[in-house]
Order: C-alpha cells, then sequence, then structure tokens
C-alpha cells in the first residue's frame, strides 16, 4: 500500500516578526542602560586649536617660536615642525605638561615658515607667518676657510664682521667651537687692521698636532645690533692641526731657525728689519698666514714712500701692515751679519724656496732680540699670542 507523504507545516510569519522586535528593544535597552552614542565610533580625532607667538606677513624675527595649545581638552602636543619654504627646521622641544612647544632657534628675518602640529589624540592643526625683511643684513669672513684644511699649530679660528657689532654677547653666545681633544681656548673681540669688528678663538697654549676643530656659527636669526643688521645664514669651518713646527727669528745672531717637533731643522741666514724706526721688524710671536709665491711689493703702501717696487719670490705674509719672510737676493751682502731690510725678513733665494715649501699657514714665527718696533696688534695678522692668556680670556664678551 503507498503510504501517504505528510504535508510540511506552513511556516508562521508573525514569531520572526516578534523576535526581531525584541532584539530591537532589548538593543534599545541596552544603549540606554549604558548611555553610549553610536554616532562617536569612527569619528575623526578632534582639531586642536594652535596659537603662534609670531604671525602675520611682518613677523618679529630674533625670537624664539613659541606654539601653544589653546584649549585644556586638546590632549597634549606630541609632535610640532617649523620650516621655512626650503624645508629647514627649527629644533625645538615640548614642555613637561605637553601644552607648549618653544624652538631652540630664533625666527630668521625675511623668512616663511609653516608650523604643523599633532596631538597624543591624532589630531592635527597647520598655521603659517612670515618674518620681516631686514633693513640691513651683517656678513662674515671666516678663516681659515675651507679651502685650508690643515694648518699650523698657532692658526686661529677668526672672524671678521661686514658691519659692526653691537650685541657682541649674543653674537657669542651662537658661536660653538668643538675640538678632538677637548682644547682649552677663548673668544677674543678685537679690531682687525681695517677697523672692522673682529672675534678670534685661540687655544691657552698652541695646537696639539692632530686635533680636528670645528666652527659653527649659528647666526642666522641674530641681531648685530644698532648699525649692524641681521645675520640671514648659518657658517661653519673646519681644519685639521698640522705638523709640529715654530720657526725662530733671532735678530741678534740674524738667523731663521725651522724647529720641528723641538728640534732644529735647519737655521738660515737672514737679515731682518732695520732697527731704530718704521723699517725695523714686529718682535714677539707672528703667525703664517698665507704663502702668497711671487708678489709684486711697493714701499708707498706701507708708508715707506718711493724706497721700493720690486717683484719677490718665495712671499709669506706675516702681518696685514707688510711684514713678510721672503727671497731677496739684492740684501745678499747682509745675510747673517746686518739688520737692513725695510722691516721683513730676507733670505737667499734657494733658502727662501725651501722655507716656502716646508712652511704651513699657521706656523709661528717667534722673533726675538734686540732692535725690533713691538710687538703687533692683535689685529695686525694674527697676534694674539702677544697678549698674555687672562687678558686674553677678558676680551670675551661672555666674561
Amino acid at each position: 500500500m503507498r503510504s501517504r507523504r505528510s504535508p510540511s507545516p506552513r511556516r508562521s510569519l508573525r514569531p520572526r516578526h516578534a523576535a526581531v522586535a525584541g532584539v530591537a528593544a532589548l538593543a534599545a535597552t541596552l544603549s540606554a542602560c549604558s548611555g553610549g552614542d553610536s554616532s562617536d565610533e569612527g569619528a575623526a580625532p578632534k582639531k586642536p586649536e594652535l596659537s603662534v607667538n609670531l604671525k602675520g606677513e611682518r613677523a618679529k624675527a630674533g625670537v624664539p617660536v613659541t606654539v601653544k595649545l589653546a584649549q585644556p581638552q586638546d590632549a597634549r602636543l606630541k609632535d610640532v615642525t617649523v620650516a621655512d619654504a626650503e624645508g629647514a627646521k627649527l629644533a625645538g622641544k615640548v614642555s613637561a605638561d605637553g601644552r607648549t612647544w618653544t624652538s631652540a632657534r630664533m625666527a630668521a628675518p625675511g623668512t616663511s615658515y609653516r608650523v604643523s602640529a599633532t596631538t597624543d589624540g591624532g589630531g592635527k592643526a597647520a598655521k603659517a607667518f612670515t618674518t620681516a625683511t631686514p633693513e640691513k643684513v651683517n656678513k662674515v669672513t671666516i678663516t681659515p676657510g675651507r679651502t685650508i684644511r690643515t694648518v699650523g699649530v698657532a692658526q686661529p679660528l677668526s672672524i671678521v664682521f661686514d658691519h659692526p657689532v653691537r650685541n657682541k654677547a649674543a653674537v657669542e653666545k651662537h658661536l660653538k667651537v668643538t675640538t678632538s681633544d677637548g682644547t682649552v681656548g677663548s673668544w677674543g673681540w678685537i679690531k682687525n687692521y681695517d677697523g672692522r669688528d673682529r672675534v678670534d678663538w685661540r687655544p691657552k697654549d698652541y695646537w696639539k698636532p692632530g686635533t680636528e676643530v670645528k666652527l659653527d656659527a649659528q647666526l642666522n636669526g641674530v641681531d648685530s645690533g644698532t648699525d649692524g643688521g641681521w645675520f640671514v645664514r648659518d657658517y661653519d669651518t673646519a681644519m685639521t692641526v698640522g705638523k709640529n713646527q715654530v720657526v725662530k727669528v733671532d735678530l741678534d745672531s740674524k738667523t731663521a731657525t725651522l724647529v720641528r717637533d723641538g728640534r732644529t731643522v735647519r737655521s738660515l741666514p737672514m737679515s731682518a728689519g732695520t732697527p731704530g724706526g718704521e723699517k725695523a721688524s714686529w718682535g714677539g710671536t707672528s703667525v703664517l698666514m698665507a704663502k702668497e709665491g711671487t708678489i709684486n711689493m711697493r714701499s708707498e703702501t706701507v708708508g715707506l714712500g718711493d724706497a721700493y717696487d720690486k717683484m719677490v719670490d718665495y712671499s709669506m705674509r706675516l702681518t696685514w701692515s707688510g711684514m713678510y719672510a721672503h727671497a731677496a737676493p739684492w740684501n745678499a751682502a747682509y745675510f747673517g751679519n746686518t739688520n737692513h731690510s725695510s722691516g721683513c725678513v730676507g733670505m737667499s733665494t734657494s733658502n727662501a724656496a725651501w722655507l716656502y715649501g716646508q712652511a704651513q699657514i699657521g706656523d709661528p714665527f717667534e722673533v726675538s732680540g734686540s732692535g725690533s718696533k713691538g710687538t703687533p696688534d692683535p689685529g695686525n695678522g694674527f697676534g694674539a699670542w702677544n697678549v698674555p692668556w687672562a687678558d686674553w680670556q677678558a676680551k670675551s664678551a661672555l666674561r
């Protein structure tokens, strides 16, 4: 007998509707009890309100940039970037309470900056400002420059300014000297031979051979004071100290002796300046400033009338006022026996060529004996070595 399949029961839609409604009601009840708001889920972090101490198109230069969170609920500053149009950034740090960021460097004049900040909650904000263009810009000349890397043991770091520096302490604070061996030294403010302001850094004693020296003049944004103008860039240079050698010029024995590592290498007969007047040589310590080779020397350029006009070989400059060591074959009769020049240290052409080949920029020439006209001013070449150490330290604007 064939069995009959029982028909499938019909599903009722009402219970399903009731279930859905129940779930919805439960969810509503839970939401009401918890106080939650589903509209906050996935919301973007709140944009922080920033205040910057510098604003507009003619903001004040020469002050640090300060960025603050304007509202307490804006969390804490996490990262702040202050960059100019070329991407150069001002370093800085956030305060302990996370509310303020201050730059370590000052805002430079005539520069556009963009400020970008983020908070620890992920918020972001940005602002911009431009500092006023300076009416006058101060520039510097640094010695030794980038073309001279190896120097003698007496070479100072020297900075000559185009315009007067009234704010000497503010400028000096931004001059950083680092050495590979912790050499003790000091800045000293003097007048260059041409009357311009100048500051030199010299060690207490001669450098040790092999010392590596670096100067970072972080002057961008520093005001040099009345009549001086602003600095609008940083400067740097570096040098390595070479051989330990000194040229000892003895006015009594009429010899120039190269001493290296405390030992005599060679003693050369010479004739120095005629004693008793302006033709006398400078005494004390001068520093080899430049090896100028063959140059035209004319007496009127050093106030000696028309006494001479010569092409001179193997010329080594010792002062701005015109004292050199050089070849002087016309004075051969006086080498080793009489000081009879117009102030320079003259020697035979062969001896001058030898010394020229041995000497380093920055080697000291120590002139001793009778008949000199005293010691050169610190700004007449590199005459700082003629100033006692304590007196030199006193020339620093930070003392």
